[in-house]
């Protein structure tokens, strides 16, 4: 298992990628159209190393409003975390033995099959846990293959970003608050596959995944649960891109 992106929701991609790609130097990986959204994700790094955005614009609602009522009861924000599985039916199975409930289970599409576990079963944020038949590789591989190769998917839907700034702020984590610190851990380290990047404390804890894939976690008892920002290196400014805080590392939250 290993994290694979962070997506975040916006009426409209347009002034978020402008961001994203002119000012953090991003990549864009990839895009298509699905029913009630139009995704893209961009990786922020380098060949160091770095994390990838996905982007979700509304699409097709009649069909399916799931991210339009999103909108109009959060606004544009942090809405998932999206776990590749190499056996999704498996890490169902894992889950529900845990004693949490995965809901949308969709297993009809071997190119492309999910499952979620909602905020109340997840500290506070949407997880999504989904494995293919396409061999994308780790979002490392996929920034290479961008480079030399260009998109993958279609239509191409999103407005053509900037040039891309030339230093690369690489995303270093997201930083998500938790008010149970050891259920935490339990469930992103013991059922999500998680590994210590550090001795945890009382208050804060980090883990990662092969690929890059960094969660960093504050423990806030009396706080909303849920993911709080994003980390950047290599950026000299704070940003909010798409309703979301991207910060310097390491600086006061």
């Amino acid at each position: 298992m290993r994290l694979d992106h962070v997506a975040l929701a916006t009426r409209d991609v347009t002034e978020p990628l402008a961001t994203l790609v002119g000012h953090l130097g991003g990549t864009v990986l990839s895009g298509g159209e699905w029913i009630g959204f139009r995704p893209m994700q961009v990786f922020l790094g380098n060949d160091t190393g770095g994390m990838k955005v996905e982007l979700l614009e509304p699409w097709d609602v009649d069909r399916n409003d799931f991210l339009e009522r999103f909108l109009q009861r959060h606004g544009a924000g942090p809405h998932h975390l999206t776990f590749k599985v190499d056996d999704l039916p498996a890490a169902i199975h894992r889950i529900s033995a845990a004693g949490l409930t995965p809901v949308g289970v969709d297993l009809t599409l071997p190119e492309w099959r999910e499952a979620f576990l909602l905020p109340r079963d997840a500290h506070g944020t949407v997880i999504q846990l989904a494995d293919s038949n396409l061999a994308t590789g780790l979002p490392l591989d996929e920034y290479r293959a961008a480079t030399t190769n260009g998109v993958i998917g279609t239509p191409t839907w999103w407005p053509d970003p900037p040039v891309r700034a030339p230093d690369r702020a690489r995303l270093r984590c997201v930083v998500l608050r938790v008010r149970d610190g050891s259920a935490a851990r339990r469930f992103f380290g013991d059922l999500l596959g998680g590994s210590p990047t550090a001795p945890a404390t009382e208050d804060a804890f980090e883990l990662e995944w092969p690929g890059g894939g960094r969660l960093s976690f504050e423990v806030v008892p009396d706080a909303a649960p849920g993911i709080e920002r994003l980390e950047l290196d290599g950026n000299p400014a704070d940003l909010e891109i798409a309703g979301t805080r991207f910060v310097v590392s390491g600086a006061e939250s």
